[in-house]
């Protein structure tokens, strides 16, 4: 019984170690924008049944409740909070965030179509606009070199002001991607996401229509982390981790005390 206490304590102590890690994961990307933090979810292992519900005690009786013993603790998922983080003003015609639900689609080199709710873009040599990176993004919009200024509208209208030119030429139009299922999207770095088969295929929109978000120009969409709540989840995750580690040594205390009384 104390061996199998032990292994209890210790599914305890891995499950809150991969929870801090996670916690000190959404710390780390407290200033990354669009980042999106993460939330461990834990579940029981399966329970030792000693006596079920139910189960005769006598001729005419049975038990009203059984008796189970649980053998620890896993932390299943880790899922990903797809709310809104703060838009934040740069000033920068080519920062764009996503006020609402949506993402933005980029080309990755291999051909892999990934998606970001990170708008710091820019230009490459070709005048496409582009992750920071480099990765273009999809579909493609090539801003002209002799363009004097930018103007992305609410429903992703990419338009520029060329000289001598009285009205602003249309150069592009953005478009957003959504999913079924938030929670199912693949994170990979660099703030990029792949679908999977529990997302289901992506859902292209323009922006602004049928329940997307719109474009802010001049915006950043900051991370949705609480430094807050997420400093009160790393003490509440220290002191399980010291409650279960002091678990094992109590344990182990009382099998020197049998081993050395009995």
């Amino acid at each position: 019984m104390g061996i199998n206490a032990m292994h209890v304590a210790k599914t305890g102590l891995n499950a809150q170690q991969v929870r801090m890690q996670i916690i000190s994961n959404n710390l780390a990307n407290v200033n990354t924008n669009g980042f999106k933090r993460d939330r461990a979810n834990f579940e029981s292992l399966l329970y030792q049944i000693i006596r079920s519900s139910g189960a005769q005690t006598s001729v005419d009786t049975e038990l009203t409740s059984g008796f189970s013993v649980g053998t620890g603790v896993n932390i299943v998922s880790a899922n990903k909070m797809h709310s809104q983080g703060s838009i934040i003003s740069t000033d920068n015609s080519l920062d764009l965030a996503i006020d609402g639900s949506g993402f933005f689609q980029v080309l990755l080199p291999s051909g892999e179509l990934v998606y970001t709710r990170n708008g710091a873009f820019s230009r490459n040599d070709e005048g496409l606009l582009t992750t920071s990176s480099g990765f273009i993004i999809q579909p493609e919009i090539a801003v002209p070199a002799e363009a004097t200024k930018i103007n992305v509208s609410a429903d992703g209208i990419v338009s520029v002001q060329i000289p001598e030119q009285v009205e602003a030429q249309e150069v592009g139009q953005l478009q957003l991607a959504n999913f079924q299922n938030l929670t199912g999207l693949q994170p990979i770095g660099e703030n990029f996401y792949v679908e999977s088969i529990a997302s289901g295929p992506p859902i292209l929109e323009n922006p602004f229509v049928a329940g997307f978000g719109k474009i802010v120009q001049g915006s950043l969409e900051a991370s949705n982390v609480n430094v807050v709540q997420e400093l009160v989840d790393m003490i509440e995750t220290q002191r399980a981790y010291e409650v279960n580690s002091k678990a094992i040594t109590s344990v182990d205390e009382m099998l020197r005390f049998v081993s050395n009384n009995l």
